[in-house]
């Protein structure tokens, strides 16, 4: 009889400890991401400078926990053709999975989109945080998506 007091107490302890895991992963720390009035989404010039671009409908959400838990959704209304010619491409870049319930952003289908040159990837902002960068992708549509990620060639296998 007491083995299956013990077995149901570990059993409900890995539960509890797995729902308040997959919760805090999901939930628990994003919150709605601020942005500075009139220049919401920057993107940095072929000459290093970050400058604002119009932009509608935005979301976005964050999270102090990370700085690679940032993402947003929204519309560039600058057309493409004049965002690449205006503004650094971001080679290798490489969306970063949000949690299931911000729908907005796939990043799945932004990654495909990517490597199919069906968008095209730009630096936002460089250092936001150490070894990490702002990204934006931009459809031909307007369409765009801005994440954080390791810069590339940062090496984070060393666990520090």
């Amino acid at each position: 009889m007491n083995g299956k007091l013990v077995g149901g107490f570990i059993v409900l302890t890995a539960l509890v400890a797995g729902g308040a895991i997959y919760y805090l992963q999901e939930y628990g720390y994003y919150q709605p991401a601020t942005f500075t009035k009139g220049a919401e989404i920057e993107l940095t010039t072929l000459t290093g400078k970050a400058e604002p671009i119009p932009v509608t409908d935005l979301q976005g959400i964050d999270a102090t926990s990370s700085p690679l838990r940032f993402r947003a959704c929204f519309h560039a209304t600058t057309d493409l053709a004049t965002l690449t010619e205006s503004y650094k491409t971001y080679d290798k870049a490489v969306p970063l999975n949000g949690p299931s319930w911000f729908t907005c952003f796939d990043a799945a289908k932004i990654g495909d989109a990517l490597e199919k040159g069906e968008a095209v990837a730009f630096l936002a902002q460089a250092g936001i945080a150490p070894d990490i960068d702002r990204v934006v992708a931009v459809f031909p549509d307007g369409r765009a998506f801005a994440w954080h990620q390791v810069r590339p060639g940062v090496d984070t296998s060393s666990g520090e």
